[in-house]
């Protein structure tokens, strides 16, 4: 597992975030207090509800404050992954407080739209206030989410497209007085159910992104096609499967089952490993971990482990062990073999695949066979009466 982002750049995102997040709770804070002294001055009650909703975007800057915060904390033994988690479940309750608010508009507009002769005459100071909020919540919306994009933080993105739907109703507000100012009172309900409409649909899709993100979900289909391109291209890469993908926050997790020649070391198949994290880490600057398992052969049928007739195959120390016993029998030391533990033969290479085993038998210069034929048809009959092992070759190094 190879973690792309250090700890400092960690630090360094969270605090950007926060700076952005700050300058939002300050707007936010400067307009509501306009918006309510502006609306008891003018009798405009849709401004100080307006002013209410306001600072319902405090309380979303303060959560976006603390996930952001506690988002950025390295991993511990209880989050082996990190915090990132953390703006994902912060992004979800924005969702969610979106699509309260969009179905707050719908609501309160059809109210509205059955009390037409209940409007109260308004001072044109309402419409520059509601005009100015307007301006100021678009400008923040968008650099909000310039800084969300920037930072690859959604829950910023989340927030800036709360405080569009803040704009949003400061419009639907605009128009509403504007209309009664001019003598069409009706315009300021049918606005806002409109603008409504647009919010609940957009905390429905921001939620709905949360929760596909809380259940793993997978990268999209394109994106998996480059990725498995990247590894696949890889040198020393002979197949790829099982791969496999999710979003953490800003990050992507993958992890990989990459398939190379059995009978390379073990030491070049991590060599391989590390060259396909390093591949990945320089096409897909977004995936931040990456967790590459080398496989000899295709596992996803069958573990390769198992032996023809269903057992498992036996471990090397049961393979040392019956090897002695048939090369210490040709060289007449297999009683020694059993006293001493020490096998007739100085190192032995298994290859476990197909279901089978392979195995090197590699013989010290001052210890060869006295009688390889004899081996050689001993090993013969052993092999037809042992069918988990495939092949058995036998080598003599050569003297330094």
């Amino acid at each position: 597992m190879s973690p792309l982002a250090s700890d400092g750049e960690s630090a360094a995102r969270a605090r950007a975030i926060r700076r952005v997040t700050l300058v939002a709770i300050a707007a936010n804070s400067a307009l509501a207090l306009g918006q309510v002294a502006v609306g008891f001055f003018a009798h405009a009650f849709s401004l100080v509800a307006d002013a209410a909703h306001t600072l319902s975007d405090l309380v979303t800057d303060f959560m976006v404050l603390a996930a952001g915060r506690h988002g950025a904390d390295p991993a511990d033994l209880d989050h082996p992954y990190g915090h990132g988690r953390i703006e994902t479940a912060a992004s979800l309750l924005l969702g969610a407080s979106l699509a309260a608010v969009g179905i707050g508009f719908l609501w309160t507009s059809g109210i509205r739209l059955q009390h037409m002769d209940a409007q109260t005459p308004l001072h044109p100071a309402a419409l520059a206030m509601a005009l100015f909020t307007l301006a100021a919540k678009e400008t923040l919306s968008r650099f909000t989410l310039a800084a969300g994009r920037r930072l690859r933080a959604r829950l910023l993105e989340a927030n800036a497209w709360h405080a569009r739907s803040d704009a949003a109703s400061s419009l639907a507000v605009a128009i509403g007085i504007g209309g009664s100012l001019a003598g069409y009172p009706f315009l300021e309900p049918l606005a806002a159910a409109v603008v409504g409409f647009l919010i609940l649909r957009m905390g429905i899709r921001l939620g709905w992104d949360a929760v596909r993100e809380l259940i793993d979900t997978g990268l999209p289909s394109e994106e998996l096609a480059r990725l498995r391109q990247t590894i696949a291209e890889t040198p020393g890469v002979a197949g790829l499967h099982e791969l496999r993908t999710r979003r953490m926050a800003q990050r992507v997790l993958c992890d990989a089952h990459v398939q190379v020649d059995p009978r390379i070391t073990v030491s070049e198949g991590h060599y391989i490993s590390d060259s396909v994290v390093a591949a990945i880490r320089a096409a897909h600057p977004d995936v931040s971990e990456a967790l590459v398992h080398i496989d000899i052969e295709d596992d996803t049928q069958d573990d390769g482990q198992a032996a023809s007739g269903g057992e498992r195959l036996p471990p090397r120390a049961a393979v040392i062990a019956e090897l002695a016993a048939l090369v210490g029998e040709n060289r007449g030391d297999s009683e020694n073999t059993r006293n001493t533990g020490v096998p007739p033969f100085q190192r032995l290479q298994l290859h476990y695949f197909d279901r089978h085993i392979e195995a090197e038998v590699y013989f010290a210069p001052d210890a060869r066979p006295a009688d390889p034929e004899a081996l050689k048809r001993r090993t013969d009959a052993w092999l037809a009466a042992h069918p988990h092992y495939r092949k058995i070759v036998y080598h003599i190094l050569l003297a330094p």
